[in-house]
């Protein structure tokens, strides 16, 4: 029996320890930073805070210690937020060996040094003397769905291949279907950057605008998107898979979308801080990735005018309507 260790029990870290669960071969041991979240797991098998109404399987374990869940581990999947998780893995450092496989599931870039997840993992294992094994699972993925079973596709991308194929076989079964793929930069940062477009898109419904504007939105955005993944040394193929635009339309469109909500309460007039506030320790990826997002885009000097546009209503309190105004009155110019 394989032993694999989650970090992160939100609602997308648990919806993956039910996938992982209710397969006979894998213990599960899942970390969670509330510990409300774990007697609500220990007791009942629920987590009552970030996915209620799921039943996690018996193989399920959740704690608070990390030296617990980290014990005997064959692959770690980091599902904390971008935010975090340069210093959990510095936490998780000592106990962590190269033997390890690891697989990120956060979908942001890190503010300030604008590195990708795997980036950053590497980034803190290097300096304890090993180059970590890592890849990147990514793709249009609801936790709630995923909890429930619906059939879900998604990608594994990594330059190990052998790494690849273990993720693939540990995590693939009738409902979770994983497909494997080596262009780790391409899937991470459409990934990424999908949230902040599903920003624009919730904007785009708080201010009751049509299927005309969001669709015009969600091809630029996968324009943009494109354009700056290929600029960091992404594949424009993977941009039409499921970590790019099937992420993307997912996140647009689908009304259980953290990112898409927060932008549907910009587009009413609601001030971010007040937003947050009322998401109860849920995460938006998007908030937190589009200043990293801006820098990136300098850095390659590539043109994202939606993300700069986000940006500058995220950090700058610029009103949804100038944005769009904006966006709309650039000079014109070639599609393709």
């Amino acid at each position: 029996m394989s032993r694999v260790a989650i970090i992160g029990a939100g609602a997308w870290g648990t919806g993956l320890a039910m996938v992982l669960g209710r397969k006979e071969t894998h213990a599960v041991r899942l970390w969670a930073n509330e510990l409300d979240v774990c007697e609500s797991i220990k007791n009942r098998h629920v987590n009552e805070r970030f996915l209620p109404g799921f039943t996690l399987p018996e193989a399920v374990q959740a704690t608070n210690d990390l030296s617990c869940v980290l014990e005997g581990a064959e692959i770690v999947v980091s599902v904390m937020p971008s935010q975090h998780c340069r210093a959990l893995f510095e936490r998780m450092a000592p106990t962590l060996g190269p033997e390890m496989l690891f697989v990120s599931c956060t979908k942001g870039l890190e503010d300030g040094t604008l590195l990708r997840m795997t980036e950053v993992i590497a980034d803190v294992l290097r300096a304890r003397k090993f180059t970590p094994r890592v890849g990147a699972l990514s793709g249009p993925t609801f936790a709630k769905e995923v909890a429930r079973g619906d059939p879900t596709a998604v990608t594994v991308a990594s330059s190990d291949s052998e790494l690849a194929r273990a993720v693939q076989h540990a995590f693939n079964d009738s409902r979770f279907r994983v497909y494997t793929n080596d262009d780790v930069i391409g899937v991470e940062l459409g990934g990424a950057l999908k949230n902040i477009i599903a920003i624009a898109a919730g904007v785009c419904a708080g201010l009751d605008l049509g299927h005309n504007s969001v669709a015009a939105l969600i091809t630029r955005g996968l324009a943009e998107v494109a354009r700056l993944a290929v600029a960091c040394g992404g594949r424009l193929d993977t941009m039409a898979g499921l970590a790019g635009l099937g992420d993307l339309v997912l996140t647009c469109t689908g009304d259980l979308s953290r990112n898409r909500s927060v932008g549907v309460e910009l587009g009413k007039g609601r001030r971010l801080p007040d937003i947050i506030a009322g998401m109860h320790g849920a995460v938006a990826e998007g908030v937190f990735t589009t200043k990293a997002a801006v820098g990136l885009a300098h850095k390659k000097n590539v043109e994202m005018p939606i993300t700069e546009q986000m940006y500058a209503i995220l950090e700058g309190g610029k009103s949804p309507q100038q944005a769009i105004e904006e966006l709309m009155t650039r000079a014109a110019k070639r599609e393709i």
